[in-house]
C-alpha cells in the first residue's frame, strides 16, 4: 500500500474519498461544521436525528453530489475524549479502511492528523494509523485456485496536514509502521501455511531469507548438531515425526557487540497431534499454528533489523513436529536436556517446554541482558484469560513491567499469573528431575515453573499465547486465522526499553 503524507485541506483537497473524524458529543468539530456548510447541513441533520453520533467505530457514508471537491465522505466516530488510546484509533484507521475497500474506493484521505489528542503525538499518530489500515486489509488467500483478479483494493492512504511541521513527523511514523506491518504480515502467513508446507524446514528455509534481506546473520542447527550439544527435550519430542527438527538462531547486531542482547525464544512446533498422548481430531487442524511463537520472533527481529533499532537481538526457534509413531517419546518416558536436568514425560502433548527447555539453555551462551520467550504453550491459558489478554510470567518484575506497558501501546494486552515456589512442588519428579505436568490446576504456572529451572540465569518472563494467537472472530484490524501476536507489542518493548 501506498501511504502519502501531504499538507492540504480537507475542504479544499480534491480526490475521491473522505474520512473525517470526530469524538462522541463534540461530532460538529470546526472541520465538520465547515464540510457540512458545503453539504448545506446534512450532517447537523444526522447528528440531531441520532443517526450519527461519533461513538466508537461508528460510521456514516455520504455521498457529496458535486457539493465538495470529494465524491464521498464517511463519518467515523472516536468514542469519548477522556477514553481515547492508541489502539481504539488503530481500530478505527482499520474499520474506515475495509469500508472504504468494501466500496471499492481504492484511494482515501483523512484529516485525523490534525486533531489534538492529549498525549499523542503526531508519529504516533502516523504510526497508528498507518497500522490499523494496513494490518485491516490483510488477507491469505494462497491456496485458492481461482483468484479474484477483478477484486478492488484500498491501494492509496493520504494524510492530511494543515501544519507544515507534521509532515515530516508523520512521515517518520508511517516508515516505521510500514516496516512492522510487514513483519506482521510475514508472520501471519507462516502461521496460515498448513503444516505439510510450513514444516520445520520450510521454517528454517523462510528464516534464511529474512535474514539475507534484512542484514541478520543466521544458522541453522541440524540434528547432528543437537545430538552434539545434547538437546534431548527436541530430539525426543522429534523422534515420531519423518520431519527433521531444526533450531533456528538468527543474530541481529543493532549496536556495539560487547553490549549483552536481547533474546527471543519462540516456540516452533510447525503441527503438534499430541504424540502419543493423542489430542482430539475435532479441531486439530489449528494445531498447525502451535508455531505462533516461533513465526512471532522470526517476525520480530525481521522489523527490529529493518527499523535498525541500536539494540543487540538473538532470536532462538526450536522448530518440531510432534507425531505418533513408532519411534515416538511415550508417557513415562526421561529425557535428558543441555542443561543435563532430566524431565519425566508424563504426557506427550505437553512438548513445548521439553523444546523450550534446550532453547533457554541456549541462550545462556549469549549472557543476555533479558530473555523473552512465547509460544501457545498451555489450553490452561485460554480457560484463565479467554481470547482477550496474553498471560505472562517470569522471574523479573522490571521486565515484566516493561512488556505490559509495551502490550498496551500496540494494543496486546498481558496479564501477569504468579509463579510462587509452591508451585514447584507440583512438577517434582519421582524418578527423574521434573515431570512435564504438574496436574489438572494452574496448568500455565506449572508449565512456566519448568521453564523457569531453565532460565535461572539471566532476567526472564514468559509469554502464553495459546488463546491470543489465532482467532475465529475477526476484528477490525485483526482478519480471521492468525493473529501475529507478539511482534507490534515485542518491537515496541525493543524501541523504548533500551
Amino acid at each position: 500500500m501506498n501511504i502519502k503524507v501531504i499538507k492540504g485541506s480537507p475542504i479544499k483537497i480534491k480526490g475521491v474519498c473522505l474520512a473525517l473524524w470526530c469524538f462522541e458529543k463534540d461530532v460538529l468539530n470546526p472541520v465538520i461544521k465547515q464540510v457540512d456548510k458545503q453539504l448545506t447541513g446534512i450532517i447537523r441533520q444526522l447528528v440531531k436525528e441520532k443517526i450519527f453520533e461519533g461513538k466508537l467505530n461508528q460510521t456514516t457514508f455520504i455521498y457529496s453530489l458535486g457539493k465538495l471537491n470529494v465524491d464521498k465522505v464517511i463519518l467515523i466516530g472516536l468514542g469519548k475524549k477522556k477514553e481515547m488510546t492508541l489502539d481504539k484509533l488503530r481500530q478505527t484507521s482499520a474499520t474506515i479502511a475495509k469500508i472504504a475497500e468494501g466500496k471499492g474506493i481504492k484511494k482515501l484521505m483523512t484529516n485525523l492528523p490534525d486533531m489534538k489528542i492529549k498525549g499523542m503525538p503526531a508519529m504516533d499518530i502516523g504510526q497508528t494509523i498507518a497500522e490499523g489500515t494496513i494490518l485491516s486489509l490483510y488477507k491469505f488467500n494462497k491456496y485458492k485456485s481461482e483468484k479474484n483478479n477483478n477484486e478492488k483494493k484500498l491501494s492509496e492512504l493520504t494524510l492530511l496536514t494543515e501544519n507544515e511541521k507534521n509532515v515530516k513527523t508523520l512521515k517518520s511514523g508511517v516508515s516505521i509502521a510500514l516496516k512492522i506491518s510487514k513483519a506482521v504480515y510475514f508472520t501471519r502467513d507462516l502461521i496460515n501455511h498448513p503444516g505439510n508446507t510450513a514444516t520445520p524446514t520450510y521454517l528454517a528455509e523462510q528464516a534464511k531469507k529474512i535474514a539475507k534481506q534484512c542484514n541478520i546473520k543466521c544458522k541453522i542447527l541440524n540434528k547432528p548438531d543437537m545430538e552434539k550439544l545434547g538437546m534431548g527435550g527436541l530430539l525426543g519430542v522429534s523422534k515420531g515425526s519423518h520431519q527433521p527438527p531444526k533450531f533456528i538462531i538468527l543474530e541481529y547486531w543493532g549496536t556495539k557487540k560487547n553490549k549483552a542482547p536481547i533474546v527471543l525464544v519462540g516456540k516452533g512446533l510447525t503441527f503438534d497431534s499430541g504424540g502419543i498422548s493423542l489430542k482430539p481430531g475435532q479441531g486439530m487442524e489449528e494445531m498447525k499454528t502451535d508455531m505462533s511463537g516461533g513465526a512471532g520472533m522470526i517476525g520480530a527481529i525481521m522489523a527490529a533489523a529493518s527499523l535498525k533499532l541500536p539494540v543487540n537481538v538473538v532470536t532462538l526457534v526450536p522448530a518440531s513436529e510432534n507425531m505418533p509413531g513408532g519411534s515416538a517419546n511415550k508417557p513415562g518416558d526421561v529425557l535428558k536436556t543441555m542443561s543435563g536436568k532430566t524431565i519425566e514425560v508424563l504426557n506427550t502433548d505437553a512438548e513445548g517446554r521439553l523444546i523450550l527447555a534446550d532453547a533457554l539453555t541456549y541462550a545462556e551462551k549469549y549472557k543476555p541482558k533479558s530473555v523473552l520467550d512465547m509460544a501457545t504453550l498451555t489450553g490452561a491459558c485460554v480457560i484463565a484469560l479467554g481470547n482477550h489478554a496474553t498471560g505472562i510470567l517470569g522471574n523479573d518484575e522490571k521486565l515484566i513491567d516493561d512488556i505490559k506497558k509495551a502490550g498496551e501501546v500496540a494494543g496486546e494486552k498481558v496479564w501477569q499469573l504468579p509463579l510462587w515456589e509452591e508451585y514447584d512442588e507440583l512438577i517434582k519428579s519421582d524418578i527423574a528431575d521434573l515431570k512435564n505436568i504438574g496436574g489438572r490446576g494452574a496448568g500455565t504456572i506449572t508449565a512456566a515453573g519448568l521453564l523457569k529451572k531453565f532460565a535461572s540465569e539471566y532476567p526472564w518472563a514468559h509469554l502464553d499465547i495459546a488463546g491470543t494467537a489465532w482467532t475465529e472472530k475477526p476484528k477490525p484490524y485483526v482478519p480471521k486465522g492468525a493473529v501475529g501476536v507478539g511482534v507490534r507489542m515485542i518491537v515496541q518493548y525493543l524501541r523504548t526499553s533500551f
